[in-house]
């Protein structure tokens, strides 16, 4: 049990990084709009997060720091501050459609309007962080977003053609309703969601909270090669699904309603009971970890006490970020916006951000003076190095892709 539990925060990461609102809404779109042609996305996406989360939970269990601390002190306070810009502002529009996810669910399960479940759903938040230690927060949250697995158990159920998924698979085409310039914008969208870089910070600073060393090493990739694969099949059984339900009824998903719709239409009430509780973990481990990400980031680049475990006298400030962003998600989706159009966002403007938080990775994983040893090998060098020019080319054509399709509309 306790090699089992030693996976926790992996799992946490995944549920948090790869079923979080916007991957579950932006798979059933993209299942529902292009089949399994965009499955190849997630994959690519999978083997990427693999590749800098083992970067990052290495480098943070040989040297006993943080990743963005290293960051300002091998790449100087410009280029840490440019680091911190960019990943607040990706991390605090997340925590933002988080927010709005666990409405969303919420709503799902009580009829009550989204709005009304808004501030329940920062002050939920709130209190677990404030209450819970990290392990509860991640055996809990993690585990029991594990129910979003009856998407996978629904995708059997909806009994697939296996040679037509396959080939969609393995040869894409663009649907010919769909344009060239939405198809990537969607595998950008997509691409985004799989590596957005709280999820780096947050892997990373939970090991420096689980006190992990270099004996640790094979534990931190235990996490890494097992969580996020088990997010990254979850996204395809969402796209699954979708494709095989929505895509032929012509429904195109703007809602979270007609995400689980064939989920209740294939498995009935008891599947809709497993689906709504597996949203409201998953959201909430969401909105924990973006949450934790904001304080992370701040306190580390300024040298402050932090983390999950402090009490709020303890690391007042750190504490402190972590409302402020809170209030700051409530007052937006108070304003009445879309907490789907916002989560649509937050996963483009993330790609956007990637170079800025995987390329001070790739330098100081490579550095002898914080890592010894451990440094990336060739192989590893070499993957990080093709991953590092997908990540720019992706940043690069998020914004105009963003304009040219409207949103992906």
């Amino acid at each position: 049990m306790k090699n089992i539990l030693a996976v926790a925060l992996g799992i946490l990461t995944a549920i948090g990084g790869f079923l979080d609102i916007g991957d579950i809404v932006t798979n059933a779109v993209v299942g529902s709009r292009f089949g399994f042609g965009l499955v190849w996305v997630v994959v690519v996406g999978v083997i990427g997060i693999c590749l800098f989360a083992e970067m990052s939970g290495r480098v943070a269990a040989v040297s006993g720091r943080s990743t963005f601390e290293i960051i300002r002190e091998r790449l100087g306070p410009r280029m840490g501050a440019a680091n911190l810009v960019a990943s607040l502002f990706v991390t605090g529009l997340t925590l933002t459609a988080e927010i709005g996810g666990i409405a969303l669910a919420l709503q799902l399960a009580s009829g009550v309007a989204p709005l009304l479940w808004v501030p329940v759903a920062a002050f939920g938040v709130w209190i677990i962080l404030w209450r819970a230690n990290f392990k509860i927060m991640e055996n809990v949250t993690g585990l029991l977003g594990l129910c979003l697995a009856v998407f996978g158990v629904v995708f059997f159920l909806l009994q697939p053609p296996w040679g037509e998924v396959w080939s969609q698979m393995t040869a894409p085409s663009i649907p010919s309703q769909e344009s060239v310039p939405t198809y990537w914008y969607y595998a950008i969208a997509l691409f985004g969601a799989a590596m957005t870089p709280y999820e780096v910070f947050f892997f990373s600073s939970g090991g420096i909270e689980e006190g992990w060393r270099r004996m640790d090493l094979a534990r931190e990739r235990w996490n890494v090669l097992v969580g996020f694969p088990l997010g990254g099949l979850g996204s395809i059984a969402i796209a699954g699904v979708a494709a095989l339900y929505l895509m032929p009824a012509d429904i195109t998903v703007e809602s979270l309603s007609q995400v689980v719709l064939p989920v209740v239409q294939a498995g009935g009430q008891l599947a809709l009971a497993f689906v709504i509780i597996g949203l409201v973990a998953a959201t909430t481990g969401a909105a924990l970890e973006t949450a934790l990400s904001t304080g992370y980031t701040i306190a580390q680049y300024a040298g402050w006490p932090w983390g999950a475990a402090k009490k709020p006298f303890q690391a007042a400030r750190f504490h402190l970020v972590i409302i402020v962003f809170l209030l700051g998600g409530v007052l937006i989706l108070l304003t009445g916006v879309d907490p789907i159009m916002v989560t649509e966002y937050s996963v483009v403007f993330s790609a956007v951000a990637l170079p800025l938080t995987y390329l001070p990775i790739l330098v100081v994983a490579n550095d002898r003076e914080y890592m010894g040893d451990k440094v990336n090998g060739r192989v590893m060098n070499f993957f990080g190095t093709i991953y590092l020019v997908i990540i720019v080319v992706a940043s690069v054509a998020a914004i105009p892709l963003l304009i040219v399709t409207g949103a992906g509309r």
